[in-house]
């Protein structure tokens, strides 16, 4: 005997009929051939809504009933469009006028019964069966419908009926020795209680009405045909690079479509593993394909994980208080009373204190749950014993499946490590004793992005999904545009990450595509985007809540270093071109730096010293190598550099920074660089990387500007300048005379910071310093004789936008 079943959306119109009938055909041979299948796609959706309409007085059902009707009619028609089909067309109507009396009494009665609404959704599956026989009759005249209400014996728990194997498999086998029928078409879901009223299996039900056949028969080959070709790591429409399982355990996909995997209805399984029956998932829509089969054994994958599944709309209930330490029969009051309610356990997590027991349910049940647990443990509330049953609603179920977990350690670390590090929370965990399943609670919201992050983690994506976002589009931003698309073939081959711009941002608009921004067109998306302000373009990000998220900050703008923290807590990575969140308040600096840490979420500053200089990682390098920082001295103005580097007194020094300002070596005013305010900026950044308490205000600053040059425009600056060259060329040639250079040196050392202009001698190690390079030395208790020296260019929109990449890189690889 061959068992097939095809789902509802196998047969959902006319034309996947006809498929259904191709392959139906293709299979007859010598053994018969048995054919399961469910209701017309949403049909039953649509029945249940008719019953609750008619049940609540309102006459709209009857505009579904002839919906329902004339679709089947239409079906029949369009399957059989050259025949009479006279008969089956009364015989359908017939049905569904069964349909109205039975709604008409409902309405009557303004009730509906579970035992009413299983005679109500039973339609849906006769219908089909029936017009699919009659279509199957015109090329196997000898197709034969059976009605599985006489085959399928169940006890009377309507909605959700449990199977008399006993009797049914009697009734099954006896059928069949006296029916040699080479095609039989049954409905499924539906079954019969031993008083003959009709039954139904639960939602999926079809699936387990082909298992029980296939079982009672000893079937040879059983397959179910749906819409997919076979089971996959994770759902496909969560997951874009979800791979193919060609072979997996009975209770792998037990475990997988328990926790939310809808390719198979759970109880399908169990009557087919204990005979031993092959299960074939099969594609109706590609027949070829190889799909997926179900064995006594998993497949010999490389992956001790076989599946990712989850389970949406979950409550979980919290039964806690002292009183519950140390006494028995807490945990089997709150089942049992569960139970009574007819409320199914799905999760169970309990302390070894035995101060608190949690589980899992469908939300739906979550209110009748809490009422009847409060009045089982009524006393025990009311005697401060045990808590009021707390309900958290708006969760999620997800789950990692696989026979071979037991065999490798880590499994479960590797997962939690995983979800942390981006933001998900898990309020609940447990793990069966095979070690065949790990499931957490998650909050609903967080599903997408933590099935996606796992699935990167236990099944070797191709690559790893960054999402950035990017404020701060002028010339470094776009440098680092050029840079993040000329390296994307590189990233994926050398790293195996993928960074995809999904938000950029100007002072004016931004532009957000969760899908992804081409880095070609990036300049037209943002010019076509949204005027949002910086905290809206930062609330969006976190309300997108995409996995791997890091933002990129590349302006000189308050607001947007301001904006850090909520996105920190919410473990999108931040990289910090912009100086200000650093150079802040101490209070701020050191906020930043703790929600990193506790939120294990990547706060990295490289470029606010140094640019493109590795000065920030090897100050943390030393220091986490238990060296210590006796004094730092550097040059770390690129722009002061190129000034004095290039002013000889022949040419004005008004001209001189004009020169670097059209460089792009200045910031718009020239003066933060002058003033010696970026320079001071950047030894404190130093100064608390190395553990300092310290603010601007104790920072000494040896301004070598004039007054007069600091007040004013822009424009009153250069003017100004121009007057007071005379100061200018007075401080060039006192140094000339001393055979030194000038250079701005910033200095920290026994815990004072301070900046000026200094003359540079011979013997320097900053004397050879030339165009727009920075110098940072290190002296240490390592490093104490002669200095650790970082060297090179410290300006300019390349060198900078590189440090960016190079820090996006690493919150990248965290």
């Amino acid at each position: 005997m061959q068992v097939l079943k095809f789902g509802g959306t196998s047969v959902a119109n006319a034309t996947h009929i006809n498929k259904v009938i191709a392959i139906v055909i293709s299979k007859i041979s010598e053994e018969p051939l048995l054919v399961v299948v469910s209701a017309l796609s949403g049909i039953t959706d649509r029945l249940i809504q008719m019953a609750t309409l008619a049940a609540s007085n309102d006459e709209t059902y009857q505009n579904i009933l002839q919906s329902v009707t004339q679709q089947h009619i239409d079906t029949l028609n369009e399957l059989l469009p050259n025949n009479d089909t006279t008969v089956i067309a009364t015989k359908v109507v017939r049905l569904c006028n069964d349909l109205q009396n039975i709604c008409k009494g409902i309405q009557l009665l303004n009730e509906l019964s579970p035992r009413t609404l299983d005679k109500v959704v039973s339609y849906g599956e006769i219908l089909s069966s029936t017009i699919i026989h009659a279509a199957i009759q015109l090329k196997q005249p000898t197709a034969h419908w059976l009605d599985a209400q006489l085959v399928i014996q169940t006890d009377s728990t309507f909605g959700a009926a449990n199977v008399n194997f006993e009797i049914t498999n009697t009734l099954i086998q006896n059928y069949f020795t006296h029916n040699k029928n080479n095609i039989t078409i049954i409905p499924g879901f539906i079954a019969a209680d031993a008083n003959k009223q009709t039954t139904t299996l639960g939602r999926g039900g079809s699936d387990y009405t082909a298992a029980i056949f296939a079982a009672a028969l000893q079937a040879t080959n059983f397959e179910i045909w749906t819409d997919v070709s076979g089971m996959m790591t994770a759902d496909p429409r969560l997951v874009n690079d979800a791979k193919h399982i060609a072979q997996i355990s009975y209770q792998e996909a037990m475990e997988l479509s328990h926790f939310g995997a809808k390719i198979i209805y759970p109880p399908t399984i169990q009557p087919v593993m204990q005979k031993n029956i092959a299960v074939w998932l099969k594609n109706t829509f590609a027949p070829t394909d190889i799909g997926t089969v179900i064995t006594n054994t998993a497949s010999n994958q490389q992956n001790a994980v076989t599946g990712i599944s989850s389970i949406n709309k979950i409550s979980l209930l919290s039964l806690e208080g002292s009183g519950m330490a140390g006494i028995p029969g807490f945990s089997k009051r709150l089942f049992e009373t569960l139970a009574k309610e007819k409320i199914n356990i799905i999760l169970i997590s309990q302390s070894s204190s035995e101060h608190a027991i949690c589980v899992a349910i469908d939300a739906t049940n979550a209110n009748r749950a809490k009422l009847a647990v409060d009045e089982a443990f009524e006393y025990e509330i009311s005697t401060a014993k045990v808590e009021p049953l707390v309900v958290e609603n708006n969760l999620a179920i997800i789950a990692l499946v696989g026979d071979s977990m037991q065999q490798q350690t880590g499994i479960a670390g590797k997962m939690f490590h995983t979800l942390g590090q981006n933001g998900i929370n898990i309020r609940a965990i447990a793990q069966g004793s095979s070690e065949r399943n790990i499931s957490a609670i998650i909050i609903a919201a967080d599903v997408e992005k933590a099935v996606n992050v796992l699935h990167e983690c236990f099944f070797a994506a191709t690559y790893k999904q960054i999402n950035l976002y990017l404020a701060g589009v002028g010339n470094v931003g776009k440098k680092l545009c050029n840079q993040l698309q000329q390296q994307q073939q590189y990233l994926q081959k050398q790293y195996a990450i993928n960074i995809k711009l999904v938000g950029i941002a100007n002072s004016k608009k931004t532009a957000i595509n969760t899908k992804g921004i081409d880095w070609t067109n990036w300049e037209t998306e943002l010019e076509n985007g949204n005027p949002l302000s910086i905290t809206e373009y930062c609330n969006t990000i976190i309300n997108n809540n995409l996995r791997n998220s890091i933002f990129v900050d590349v302006t000189a703008n308050d607001a947007v270093a301001n904006a850090y923290l909520p996105l920190l807590q919410h473990a999108i990575a931040v990289v910090a071109c912009n100086k200000i969140a650093s150079s802040g308040t101490y209070q701020y600096y050191k906020q930043l730096k703790d929600t990193s840490k506790k939120y294990t979420t990547p706060f990295l500053i490289e470029t606010n010293v140094g640019a493109g200089l590795p000065v920030m990682g090897t100050l943390k390098d030393l220091l986490s190598s238990g060296d210590s920082i006796t004094k730092i001295e550097g040059v770390l103005s690129g722009t002061l550099n190129y000034v004095f580097n290039n002013y000889n007194g022949t040419t004005s020094f008004a001209t001189v920074v004009q020169q670097a300002q059209n460089e792009g070596f200045t910031e718009p005013d020239p003066r933060l660089d002058l003033s010696g305010k970026d320079v001071m900026r950047k030894i404190m950044i130093l100064a608390r990387e190395c553990g300092a308490t310290i603010e601007m205000d104790e920072i000494t600053n040896v301004s070598f500007m004039p007054p007069s040059c600091m007040v004013g425009s822009v424009s009153d600056f250069y003017i100004a300048l121009q007057n007071e060259e005379a100061h200018f060329q007075q401080l060039y040639k006192t140094a000339t005379l001393a055979n030194c250079k000038l250079k701005f040196v910033a200095t920290y050392y026994n815990g004072k910071a301070s900046v000026g202009l200094q003359h540079i001698d011979t013997a320097h190690d900053f004397y050879h310093l030339y165009g727009k390079d920075n110098i940072v030395t290190f002296y240490t208790n390592r490093y104490s004789q002669q200095p650790l020296v970082i060297k090179g260019a410290g300006a300019g929109a390349d060198v900078t936008a590189s440090g960016v990449f190079a820090d996006i890189v690493r919150a990248a690889l965290r």
